[in-house]
């Protein structure tokens, strides 16, 4: 229980520093597009030497795409950014991955929403 608490502190805390070195970043890329990024949640391995990033965004497809690689290529001004920030032994390897948990939770309301309309127009007739 100890260390599975533990490492849910780290995850939290990562998430939050990621997010600050984004904010911090100077790049024009990111600059067009930050507001849309989300780290929606953090996977340490129990080791720590890695560190899943899951990341959503506002907008279609190719372009969720685009940030996600955008964001891989990045990575290294990522974990310095850790390294500096979070004290622990060795900085984790970073791998950064389209979270779909967000996109199927918006289509599943929608799908909801589809039925209730429908149930009303039947109960109207």
């Amino acid at each position: 229980m100890k260390k599975e608490y533990k490492l849910k502190m780290l995850e939290s805390e990562l998430r939050k520093v990621l997010a600050e070195a984004l904010m911090e970043m100077k790049d024009p890329y990111i600059d067009t597009v930050r507001s849309l990024i989300t780290f929606s949640r953090v996977e340490v391995s129990k080791d720590k030497r890695y560190a899943d990033i899951f990341v959503s965004v506002l907008g279609d497809e190719n372009k969720r795409k685009e940030v996600v690689e955008y964001l891989e290529s990045k990575k290294g001004y990522f974990r310095t950014y850790v390294a500096k920030n979070i004290r622990m032994y060795v900085a984790p390897e970073l791998r950064f991955k389209e979270d779909k948990g967000i996109e199927a939770t918006v289509r599943i309301a929608q799908l909801l929403d589809s039925i209730k309309e429908k149930e009303k127009s039947d109960d109207n007739k």
